[in-house]
């Protein structure tokens, strides 16, 4: 599906834990309630934004977290994620996984990661 079995980093002078990202606005609202594509590719633009805030990419990912409320929803739109880490050169080690809920009603999908420069 993309992914990496590990990743082995050696002399990395700074590592970025990126706590979950979902599909909120800038103004923390969240968005796109009931649409999986659009929250996931929302959630991943998030990602990025933290990822820029500290001088990374998505090439710097060598871990992610991808968690939903509906795996059956989500892997249609795989893809979105797929193709994003694809075109950024990297292939995190990824866990995908199933959960109750996340913490904001009506987020289906929620990204966190571990990044290294």
């Amino acid at each position: 599906m993309g992914f990496n079995q590990g990743e082995l980093v050696s002399g990395v002078t700074r590592t970025l834990h990126v706590s979950g990202q979902t599909a909120m606005s800038a103004e923390g609202r969240p968005q796109h309630e009931g649409d999986v594509a659009a929250q996931l590719a929302l959630a991943l633009d998030n990602l990025e934004a933290v990822l820029a805030g500290a001088g990374m990419t998505l090439a710097h990912l060598v871990r992610l977290g991808v968690f939903t409320t509906d795996v059956d929803a989500l892997v249609p739109h795989y893809g979105v994620l797929a193709g994003r880490l694809a075109a950024a050169g990297v292939a995190p080690a990824t866990t995908l996984l199933g959960v109750t809920r996340l913490a904001v009603p009506g987020q289906v999908v929620e990204l966190e990661g571990t990044a290294v420069a």
